[in-house]
């Protein structure tokens, strides 16, 4: 039994609709392991800039600092795509996670078997897939400087840094998870041609000798791109930088078919932020059409990495599995032959197989 505090940010588009269904299943997780949850409400992106003009204040940033978690929903729409960069919704988001001291992503990509057909590439190949990609948040050619262009607008340049900080953190924490995994590390760089790929290749090796029971190897990014389309069951848990994880990250979610099943989580700080990846969905909020899977595994995510509780975790996991197993699916899922159901629906159905599991 415990109590936890957690921030809700229900955000825009399809946010609230979804970040609702999330909660019904958190309360019955609350009933089944005798644990209380406290809710408190914040803004960040477009209904901050609603509230009170900017996508992030300095109160949201503070509630959030003072809870167990951030249950983050969606932010962005066209509404608020002519503002100036510093108050677009994105901004918000990015501050949230800087405020947050948040530098580690971490991409589940698991494919379910009842969804195998959903995905473009064979059976054969994805079958199976449980993959984890953790990538670096606050570091690398994102942020490194100097920046920006020449004086006469005939050069650009970014910076590729790292510090041996950034890389030994972000190692440790990637090892720490494939310790409770299948205990099998890939480390991402490309260190056959990049002075600071070799720099985090040799701190990982490093840091490596504090895990004996698992297994490193090292794969250069092109060939990682490569090999998640032709084998990805090789993979356990990818651990890259900043610009490697973004690309490869977004490739292993599509070999699960859906973009509305992948959750995400941001931790490495005092505080954890966990949303689902496919954005606001403007063109759909309101129609009670949107998938919630995503907004509930992020749930399962806040469990395991953001308050510990991993039966709690696999609970909500193995729920989401048994609704699919049942034949349920919404629009963007269903074939002719499943049994369609609208967000709330969906959402019902995994919380009453929470308390059944």
């Amino acid at each position: 039994m415990g109590k936890f505090v957690i921030s809700v940010m229900e955000g825009d588009g399809i946010g609230p609709e979804i970040v609702k269904e999330g909660l019904k299943a958190l309360e019955e997780v609350a009933k089944r392991f005798k644990h209380t949850f406290e809710y408190k409400y914040v803004y960040v992106g477009g209904c901050s800039i609603d509230r009170f003009g900017v996508p992030l204040t300095q109160e949201t940033i503070d509630t959030i600092l003072s809870t167990d978690a951030l249950f983050f929903g969606s932010v962005g729409g066209p509404k608020w795509e002519n503002l100036p960069h510093h108050l677009k919704p994105e901004a918000g988001l990015l501050g949230i996670r800087k405020a947050l001291g948040a530098f580690a992503n971490l991409r589940p990509a698991k494919v379910f078997r009842e969804l195998i057909n959903t995905s473009t590439l064979k059976k054969e190949v994805i079958e199976g897939i449980d993959l984890l990609v953790v990538r670096e948040l606050t570091g690398g050619i994102y942020f490194g400087e100097p920046r920006g262009f020449s004086e006469d607008k005939k050069k650009a340049f970014n910076t590729m840094v790292y510090t041996n900080e950034e890389v030994r953190r972000i190692a440790k924490l990637a090892f720490d998870i494939a310790r409770q995994r299948r205990k099998k590390l890939t480390s991402v760089d490309k260190a056959n041609v990049l002075e600071v790929s070799q720099f985090w290749r040799n701190i990982v090796i490093e840091v490596s000798k504090d895990y004996p029971d698992v297994e490193l190897n090292h794969m250069y990014v092109d060939n990682a791109a490569m090999q998640l389309v032709r084998n990805p069951k090789q993979f356990d848990v990818i651990v890259t930088g900043n610009i490697f994880g973004d690309i490869l990250s977004d490739e292993a979610s599509m070999l699960t078919g859906s973009i509305g099943m992948l959750a995400s989580a941001s931790v490495g700080g005092k505080v954890g932020l966990f949303e689902p990846i496919h954005g606001s969905a403007p063109d759909i909020a309101g129609l009670g059409v949107a998938n919630p899977i995503a907004q509930i595994e992020s749930l399962a995510m806040l469990l395991k990495y953001g308050l510990k509780l991993h039966k709690e975790a696999k609970c909500v996991e193995d729920a989401v599995a048994l609704v699919l197993k049942m034949g349920y699916r919404t629009q963007d899922i269903a074939t002719n032959s499943d049994k369609k159901v609208n967000t709330t629906q969906m959402g019902d159905l995994i919380a009453k197989a929470v308390s059944e599991v």
